[in-house]
């Protein structure tokens, strides 16, 4: 039966779209389910190494013991360090990439710059952060920031620059202010720019901030997998991974929980 005031081509149209999506999570679950199996089955008959790879039970039974040991804190550590270098980073990167479009000149002079840091190993730049941050959450958290950062400028400039120059200038053949242009034009332009740019630095910034605890850290899910290798723990250094690779997923889809309302309240 066809929703009120909804055609039938239309009805066809959605249900669809509505059996597409749910054939893809179909195939996406059961790709996972596959993957655990095979790695189970090769664990238990010595296809692999289950000393290096552990196996799903192995983790499933880990999991529990870290819970009971504490996890959440571990989580809670990481997950903030992650959040904060991520919103430094996105706030920080949107500014200055606002700075540089507003100032042509100040762009250019920026721009080999901007290359050489983006190109830069911030790991290098490790006990050099370390010392001036302390050891400690701080440094933890420039690390993600410095990782994040020159991506959400670079990015967001080219969206700006990128900008509908027919709009900008009948906007400003009606007296807009470059104010006006920026905050009515060019950044509503990028919105979609901005939550890609948002999608590439939350995987950054874990990314940055496993790096820092690897370095210095005493708590958070980076610490737990140093600790594992170093007594030989395999199974704890992979239940590590495997929470690392939930917690991307799960601030990956709360990026795009947030696009999807930003396209409504915005889009029009």
């Amino acid at each position: 039966m066809n929703e009120p005031g909804v055609s039938e081509a239309r009805a066809a149209y959605l249900m669809r779209r509505r059996r597409r999506a749910r054939n893809i999570r179909i195939v996406q679950v059961g790709i996972l389910a596959g993957f655990l199996a095979v790695w189970e089955i090769a664990a238990r008959t010595g296809l692999v190494d289950d000393f290096i790879v552990s196996s799903p039970s192995r983790i499933c039974s880990t999991l529990s013991e870290m819970i009971a040991d504490g996890l959440a804190y571990h989580v809670g550590v990481t997950l903030f360090e992650t959040l904060a270098g991520f919103s430094l980073g996105a706030g920080i990167g949107l500014a200055v990439a606002a700075a540089l479009w507003w100032s042509d000149f100040a762009s250019r002079v920026a721009q080999p710059y901007l290359v050489v840091l983006n190109s830069l190993p911030k790991i290098a730049l490790g006990p050099v952060i370390i010392i001036l941050a302390g050891a400690g959450t701080r440094a933890i958290v420039f690390m993600a920031l410095a990782i994040s950062l020159i991506v959400t400028v670079l990015e967001m400039l080219a969206g700006f620059r990128a900008t509908d120059p027919g709009s900008i200038v009948m906007a400003r053949t009606f007296g807009a202010t470059k104010r006006q242009v920026f905050f009515k034009i060019v950044l509503p332009s990028n919105l979609a720019t901005l939550f890609g740019s948002l999608k590439i630095n939350i995987g950054l910034s874990l990314v940055g901030v496993i790096a820092g605890e690897f370095l210095v850290s005493k708590a958070g899910l980076g610490y737990l997998i140093v600790y594992g290798g170093q007594v030989f723990r395999m199974d704890l250094v992979m239940t590590g991974v495997i929470l690392l690779s939930v917690m991307a997923a799960g601030m990956y889809q709360a990026v795009s929980a947030l696009e999807r309302f930003a396209a409504r309240r915005f889009g029009g």
